[in-house]
């Protein structure tokens, strides 16, 4: 399967826009925002545990990200609530099961070998940092290779125009981001090509998951 495959593209999503897909366990749908293969896949997916539903044990030869959005999400290893985070590193393998179910925002064999060790942060609890413009207040994610982060802006805040080297990935995970090309409720997802400029801001607030220069190569 071919969706969205072309890192060229700005492409602009909704995950509540789109409909949930099976996946080869009961119980456990995707809504797909991109994806490079079958069900060995690039991938960057919103997925639903209903409750109860359960993975069987697999490894992650290319690692991946999650983000909880909703619900509590577990493995072997612990019990993931909402605000939860976690990257995967290549290679490692776990059973992911959610009891009382739960929606995650996935990304899927896009790390390599500067990703080494599984990271966990509980952004309900880990330390904000100052961005670059006031309002602007950060929360680094994943810091091996090519970091993700959490970005959340005041209302009203404003950013300076600039370029993405590499491109830039945003998931809009509460409030409303903007930029001069449209508005991006809760649940949107945007993907900005290399080079790609914008200058972005947001009038009611919001937090955002954001991930940058891994756009140069499809």
């Amino acid at each position: 399967m071919l969706l969205n495959e072309d890192y060229r593209q700005r492409v602009v999503l909704n995950h509540h826009d789109l409909d949930w897909v099976g996946s080869p366990e009961s119980g456990v749908e995707r809504r797909m925002l991109d994806r490079i293969g079958d069900e060995i896949a690039k991938a960057t997916s919103v997925v639903r545990y209903l409750p109860g539903a359960k993975f069987g044990s697999h490894m992650h030869a290319l690692g991946e990200e999650i983000l909880v959005l909703e619900g509590v999400f577990s493995d072997e290893y612990g019990d993931y609530p909402a605000g939860s985070y976690m990257m995967n590193p290549p290679g490692s393998a776990h059973a992911p099961r959610s009891a009382q179910g739960c929606v995650l925002f996935v990304k899927l064999r896009h790390l390599g070998p500067d990703q080494q060790a599984r990271e966990v942060v509980d952004t309900r609890t880990a330390q904000w940092h100052q961005g670059m413009v006031p309002g602007l207040t950060v929360m680094p994610l994943m810091r091996q290779g090519l970091g993700s982060t959490l970005v959340r802006w005041a209302p009203k805040t404003y950013f300076n125009p600039h370029r993405h080297f590499g491109g830039e990935e945003i998931f809009v995970v509460d409030g409303v981001f903007e930029d001069e090309q449209g508005r991006y409720p809760s649940g949107s997802w945007i993907r900005s090509p290399h080079l790609s400029l914008h200058t972005p801001f947001s009038e009611e607030g919001c937090t955002i998951f954001v991930k940058t220069g891994h756009l140069v190569e499809g």
